[in-house]
């Protein structure tokens, strides 16, 4: 078991898991103010908000990988590693937002925090906008319960079996045809994608104790938009799952 991973650091420390929840921290205050500058100044555009959000990351010290930070209005969260350019779309009203942030701190054992929150700029969320984000949502918290539920029985389940259980709620729900990535992937120290494997078909290895995943299901909509939400786990060592990021409930309205 674990040949796959052979070589690899197969958990974190008390420091590394401090130095993760310190950052996840810091993602969860500069996402509020990302869409608190939105509500204060709702012409802004994809770019614009991405370069307030790279200050922010400067102003709290936190590493950026190679890849800048997703912010997507409408149409531009139908790709799920959108990255906008500085001619990019302006906030308009009815428009869904969905902002993807990562970051870590600046210094030796620190790994990295994923998360991905969405808002809503317009009096009132169209009804297709608010099924496809209440069936996301439903995935989310039933993975969660899945996971919490093979601990218990005194399993650890795999990448894959995790991924399949997801997709099975979102196809229930009618949304099967609209997943276009995995579940989620572990957390790493050069990259939000660690090496320990993802949860996501490919993976037959079981998830690890003490080291950070991703759970972040999506629906995606050719044309109109797409809906993500993202959090951060951990299970420890009494077997039970630590959330390190709050899970995002309603869609903020701008």
């Amino acid at each position: 078991m674990l040949k796959s991973f052979k070589n690899l650091k197969l958990s974190w420390t008390k420091i590394e898991i401090e130095n993760h929840i310190k950052t996840a921290a810091l993602l969860e205050k500069i996402k509020n103010e990302a869409f608190q500058c939105l509500s204060e100044n709702p012409k802004t555009s994809e770019y614009e908000l991405q370069q307030f959000i790279l200050k922010k990351f400067r102003e709290f010290k936190l590493y950026k990988d190679k890849h800048p930070p997703i912010v997507a209005f409408g149409p531009s969260a139908v790709h799920p590693h959108y990255y906008p350019k500085r001619k990019s779309r302006k906030l308009k009203p009815n428009t869904l937002v969905l902002i993807d942030i990562w970051s870590r701190l600046k210094k030796r054992n620190a790994p990295f925090a994923d998360i991905t929150w969405m808002g809503f700029y317009g009096r009132k969320v169209p009804a297709k906008i608010a099924r496809a984000y209440k069936a996301v949502i439903r995935a989310r918290d039933d993975c969660l319960k899945f996971i919490s539920d093979e601990l218990a029985a005194g399993s650890l389940p795999s990448g894959r079996q995790v991924d399949e259980f997801t997709r099975k709620v979102l196809t229930r729900t009618g949304y099967g045809k609209n997943i276009l990535h995995r579940t989620g992937h572990s957390i790493g120290f050069h990259s939000p994608h660690g090496k320990l494997g993802h949860i996501s078909l490919k993976n037959e290895e079981p998830l690890l104790v003490n080291i950070g995943y991703t759970i972040e299901p999506g629906v995606y909509f050719k044309g109109e938009f797409g809906i993500r939400s993202e959090i951060n786990f951990y299970i420890n060592n009494r077997k039970q799952i630590v959330l390190t990021t709050p899970p995002q409930r309603e869609l903020i309205v701008i």
